[in-house]
């Protein structure tokens, strides 16, 4: 039997692909995956539950685009502004899903996106304020058909 040259290159960029694609083995490697993003994030600050308004569906029906809209209550002056928003997604195969910069010259600190979730699980959303303080807020996202290959 002979193999034809687009078959082989078909196979072999397949199993190469295969090969090369981290996937977690188990569920404490991801929760690991989600503490290192956080700590990256928090780098050694104690965030505050304050000020953070998260607009996501309870139940999102198709987990490939899953809308959210961030507003974090600040000023938005040269003195006193949001410069990042982060979103981290606790049960994804990438929890680092969307990190926002922010500049003063903006009149709110909002956001919006879609983004793609692989099931049920909570945001965790961080935003970091010019004076080095961080805020936080969590929901909680029901997805029926997950969006993510895991």
């Amino acid at each position: 039997m002979s193999v034809s040259r687009r078959i082989f290159l078909s196979g072999a960029a397949a199993s190469a692909a295969f090969v090369l694609v981290p996937v977690p083995t188990s569920a404490l490697e991801l929760k690991s995956d989600v503490a290192r993003a956080v700590d990256a994030i928090l780098d050694g600050r104690t965030p505050v539950e304050d000020g953070i308004s998260l607009d996501v569906p309870d139940l999102a029906e198709n987990g490939a685009q899953v809308p959210l809209t961030i507003s974090v209550d600040s000023p938005m002056s040269s003195d006193d502004h949001v410069k990042t928003i982060h979103v981290v997604a606790t049960a994804n195969p990438e929890p680092g899903v969307g990190r926002f910069t922010l500049t003063p010259h903006l009149a709110k600190a909002e956001v919006f996106t879609r983004i793609r979730l692989a099931e049920a699980q909570e945001f965790l959303v961080f935003a970091e304020l010019s004076d080095g303080r961080i805020l936080q807020a969590a929901a909680r996202t029901e997805v029926t058909v997950g969006g993510c290959a895991t």
